[in-house]
C-alpha cells in the first residue's frame, strides 16, 4: 500500500489522495514523499491530464511531518547528518516546486497545468505546507478543524517552504504570528487571513470546477511573476525595513534568546526576501539544517512530541480492562473542585458537584458558565454547547448523590483530618469498584489512605491550577495503590484530554518537590543581597515563563508559608530553609501575600496587575555593592530544581525520565528549549553538570551536592537518553 494514489477520469482530472493505511490521520514519510512525486510526475506527464486535485482519503487533510524523518534523514549520510538533512530537505523542495510549476515554461510562465488542494478538515505543518505549493487552495466549511504551522512549539520552525511560501504571500508582518507564534485558525478565519483561497460546502466540486476553467494567469505564484514585490516591503523597502526591526526586537522581547528556532525563522525570512524564490528555499533549508542539528530541537521534540504523545497514548498504564469513566463525583466546588467538574463535563462526564453548602456548589457550577459564556463571546462555543456542558453537572450538598459514580475526586481544605472524615462519609455511599482520588499537592497519598477501607483504590490526582488551562496532571501513587486505581486514573485524564505523569509517594510528589527549590532559591538570593532584577531577569534568559519572585506572588506568599510550617514541622532539625522563611513571614506579617492582595515582591494596581518590583524591597533587603556573574545566578537557579529532579528518579518517585521532562515543562514551564531537567543535563553533559554542582556545593552548600546517580554518569560519559542511562538509573 502506497501513502498517496492517483487516479484519473474522463473530464482530465487527476486526483491524488493521500490516505496512510493504519493512522487515523495523515502524517508524512520518506515513502510518503516519494509516493507523492511519483504521483505529481505521471500526471504531469500525461496529455490527456488538464489538472490535479490533491485531498486527503481522511476526515483531516494532515497532522504533519512523522518526526521520525528526521532521524532517518540524519543517519543517511552516516558522519554529516547535517548533510543528509540538507540533501533531504532541498529533495523535498524539489518536490513541491515542482507541484508549483507545474509544467509552466520558465521563460513565458505558460503552459502549465492547475493544481488544486482540497482540505476536508485540520491541516497542519507539512500538512498545510504541501497546500501553500499548490495553486488554490480549498476548505470544508468544518468549524473544528484546524489549519496552520505550529513547528515552532516542537523547537523547529516550517522548513519544508511554509516560512518563505508565507511570508511571501501575506508579507512578514502579516505572516508573522502563524509563524512565529504558530497560530491555527478555522477554515473562515484562514480565508479571511489569506492563508486559504476558499471555504466551501463541497470543496472537491468547487476545486474540479476551478481546475477546468484555470488560466495560466490563476497558476502562476505573485513570486514567480515578472515585477513581483513582497507586500508590506522587502528588507532594503523603508516599510520592509521597520517590520524587520520590530520583528527582530519582539522575537528577542519574547523569547530573550533562550529559543534558537524563532531568531533562525527570522533570519531565513530577511535573507531568503533579498533573493529570487528558489535561492530563498536554499536559504531556507540551511536555517532549517542549522536548527535541527542543535540539540535544543532534538529534545524539545523528544518531549513535546514524541514523549508527550507517548504519554497520552498510556505508555505506562498497568494491564487493565477500559476504566472509562462514565460518573464523576467531585468533593469541593472551590476553585480546584469547579476547574475539575468544568473539564470533566466539558468532556462528557456526567458530574455531581457537592459542596456543604448549596450557594458554595451553585458558585461552583457558575465557575463552569463563566467559562462558556467567555467562549460564546469569543465564537469558540455555542449555546447549544454550554447547555451540554452544564447539563452534564449536578450541583448539590447531598453526598446520596454520589451512587453511580465510578471515580470521586475529593478537593477540600487541604487537612488530613478533613479529608480522612471526607473519605469515610463517601466510601460509606459509593460502590465497592468506585475509586477514590484525592486532588492534594502536599499532603502523602499514603497516610491520607489510612482513611479507606479499600487503600488499593485510593489515588492521588494532582491537578494544577487554573484547571482548564494547566495541561499536566500529576498522578500519584500510594504504597497500596493498585493497579485498577492507576489505570482510571489513566483513563480519566486522557478523557478530559489532560497529559498524565505517573509518580509514587513522597513529600512534594515530582512537580511541587521541584518547583519550591527553585522559588526558595530566588528569594534565599533577595536576602543575600541579590539585585530582584538580576534573580527575575536571569531566569526568564533561561526559559522561564515567571522569574521565582513573580511566581511566588502568583502562587500566594501565605501558601508558601504554610508549606514552610508543615515541612518545619515534619523535618524537624533537618529543614534547610530557615533563612528562606525569614523574607516570607516578613511578607506575610506585613499583608504582602502576593498578586491576591495587590502586594507581594513586586507592586500591583487596582486591578491587579503588576507595575514592577516592590519599590521597597531594596531598602528591605539592601543589594550588595558586588553583585554575582549572571551565570551563577542561573546555575543556582536550574540545578535548584534539576537536581531534585534527579534525586526524585534515584529515589523511584519518578519511574520514567520521560515523565520528569514532560511534566516539567508543562507543569512549572520548565525551560522548554531544553525538552526538560533530564534532557538539559544531556545537552550540558554530566561531566560539566557535576563540576558545576561541586563550585556551587562549596559556595553555597550541600543542597547542590551532585547525586550519586549524576556522579556515576560523569565518570561512565553516560547519558539519560543514551543506551546505558536506565543502568545508571
Amino acid at each position: 500500500m502506497t501513502d498517496f494514489t492517483l487516479t484519473k477520469d474522463a473530464d482530465g482530472i487527476a486526483t491524488i489522495t493521500w490516505d496512510v493505511v493504519g493512522k487515523s490521520m495523515n502524517v508524512l514519510s520518506l515513502e510518503g514523499w516519494d509516493d507523492l512525486d511519483g504521483c505529481v510526475t505521471d500526471a504531469l506527464g500525461d496529455d490527456a491530464v488538464k489538472g490535479i486535485v490533491i485531498t486527503s482519503g481522511k476526515d483531516t487533510f494532515a497532522g504533519g511531518m512523522d518526526l521520525n524523518v528526521i532521524a532517518k534523514m540524519k543517519a543517511m549520510s552516516g558522519d554529516d547528518p547535517a548533510a543528509g538533512l540538507m540533501d533531504g530537505l532541498m529533495k523535498s523542495h524539489a518536490i513541491l516546486r515542482k507541484i508549483e510549476r507545474a509544467n509552466l515554461d520558465p521563460k513565458t510562465n505558460k503552459g502549465g497545468k492547475p493544481v488544486a488542494c482540497v482540505l476536508p478538515g485540520t491541516a497542519l505543518g507539512i500538512g498545510f505546507e504541501i497546500p501553500l505549493a499548490c495553486h488554490r487552495i480549498f476548505a470544508a466549511d468544518n468549524p473544528k478543524a484546524k489549519i496552520g504551522l505550529p513547528e515552532i512549539m516542537v523547537g523547529i520552525f516550517p522548513g519544508m517552504g511554509g516560512t518563505t511560501r508565507l511570508a511571501r504571500k501575506m508579507g512578514a508582518m502579516a505572516a508573522s504570528p502563524f509563524l512565529l507564534e504558530g497560530k491555527l485558525s478555522d477554515p473562515k478565519k484562514a480565508k479571511s487571513a489569506g492563508l486559504i483561497d476558499e471555504v466551501s460546502s463541497d470543496p472537491m466540486a468547487d476545486a474540479r470546477a476551478w481546475v477546468l476553467s484555470a488560466t495560466d494567469a490563476d497558476i502562476v505564484k505573485p513570486w514567480d511573476a515578472k515585477g513581483y514585490k513582497m507586500p508590506g516591503g522587502a528588507p532594503y523597502h523603508p516599510a520592509g525595513f521597520m517590520t524587520f526591526v520590530g520583528a527582530s526586537a519582539m522575537v528577542n522581547g519574547k523569547t530573550q534568546g533562550a529559543f534558537p528556532a524563532a531568531k533562525a525563522l527570522l533570519s531565513a525570512v530577511y535573507e531568503g526576501a533579498l533573493v529570487p524564490f528558489d535561492t530563498a528555499l536554499k536559504i531556507e533549508a540551511r536555517w532549517f539544517t542549522h536548527v535541527l542539528m542543535n540539540p535544543s530541537s532534538e529534545a524539545m521534540i523528544r518531549s513535546l512530541f514524541i514523549n508527550k504523545e507517548a504519554l497520552e497514548k498510556g505508555a505506562n498504564r498497568p494491564d487493565a480492562p477500559d476504566q472509562k469513566v462514565s460518573k464523576l463525583g467531585v468533593i469541593g466546588a472551590g476553585m480546584m473542585g469547579a476547574g475539575i467538574a468544568y473539564v470533566s463535563a466539558n468532556a462528557g462526564i456526567e458530574v455531581v458537584l457537592i459542596d456543604r453548602e448549596q450557594a458554595a456548589a451553585d458558585k461552583g457550577k457558575s465557575y463552569s458558565e463563566g467559562i462558556l459564556d467567555k467562549g460564546i463571546s469569543r465564537k469558540k462555543v455555542t449555546e447549544d454547547k454550554k447547555a451540554e456542558v452544564l447539563g452534564c453537572i449536578t450541583a448539590t450538598t447531598d453526598l446520596k448523590a454520589l451512587e453511580g459514580c465510578d471515580l470521586i475526586v475529593e478537593a477540600v481544605f487541604e487537612d488530613v483530618d478533613v479529608k480522612a472524615d471526607m473519605t469515610k462519609a463517601v466510601e460509606a455511599i459509593v460502590g465497592k469498584d468506585c475509586i477514590f482520588a484525592t486532588n492534594t499537592s502536599t499532603l502523602p497519598i499514603t497516610e491520607l489512605a489510612k482513611a479507606s477501607a479499600r487503600p488499593d483504590q485510593f489515588i492521588g490526582i494532582h491537578f494544577f491550577s487554573p484547571v482548564d488551562k494547566m495541561l499536566l496532571v500529576e498522578i500519584i501513587k500510594g504504597k497500596q495503590t493498585g493497579d485498577i486505581a492507576v489505570a482510571k486514573a489513566l483513563d480519566f485524564v486522557r478523557q478530559i484530554r489532560k497529559t498524565p505523569i505517573v509518580v509514587n509517594d513522597a513529600r512534594f510528589f515530582y512537580a511541587n518537590r521541584c518547583i519550591i527549590p527553585y522559588i526558595n532559591e530566588g528569594i534565599r538570593m533577595v536576602a543575600e543581597g541579590v539585585s530582584p532584577s538580576l534573580i527575575e531577569n536571569a531566569a526568564k534568559m533561561l526559559g522561564f515563563p515567571l522569574g521565582p519572585l513573580q511566581l511566588v506572588d502568583e502562587t500566594s506568599i501565605d501558601l508558601g508559608v504554610k508549606i514552610a510550617v508543615a515541612t518545619r514541622a515534619a523535618m524537624g532539625d533537618a529543614y534547610p530553609d530557615g533563612a528562606v522563611d525569614e523574607v516570607l513571614f516578613a511578607f506575610k506579617d506585613a499583608g504582602r501575600l502576593g498578586k491576591k492582595s495587590n502586594a507581594g515582591f513586586y507592586d500591583y494596581d487596582d486591578k491587579g496587575k503588576r507595575q514592577g518590583l516592590w519599590q521597597e524591597l531594596g531598602t528591605r533587603y539592601p543589594e550588595a555593592g558586588e553583585q554575582p556573574d549572571l551565570h551563577e545566578v542561573q546555575n543556582r537557579l536550574m540545578f535548584a530544581q534539576v537536581l531534585e529532579a534527579v534525586r526524585a528518579l534515584e529515589e523511584g518517585v519518578l519511574e520514567d525520565i520521560r515523565e520528569g521532562d514532560v511534566g516539567a515543562i508543562l507543569g512549572w514551564g520548565f525551560a522548554p528549549w531544553s525538552g526538560g531537567p533530564f534532557s538539559w543535563l544531556d545537552i550540558v553533559g554530566a561531566a560539566w553538570a557535576a563540576d558545576t554542582c561541586d563550585a556551587l556545593t562549596a559556595k553555597y552548600g550541600d543542597r547542590f551536592k551532585t547525586p550519586s546517580m549524576l556522579r556515576r554518569m560523569a565518570e561512565d560519559g553516560t547519558a539519560f537518553y543514551g543506551d546505558t542511562a536506565q543502568e545508571a538509573a
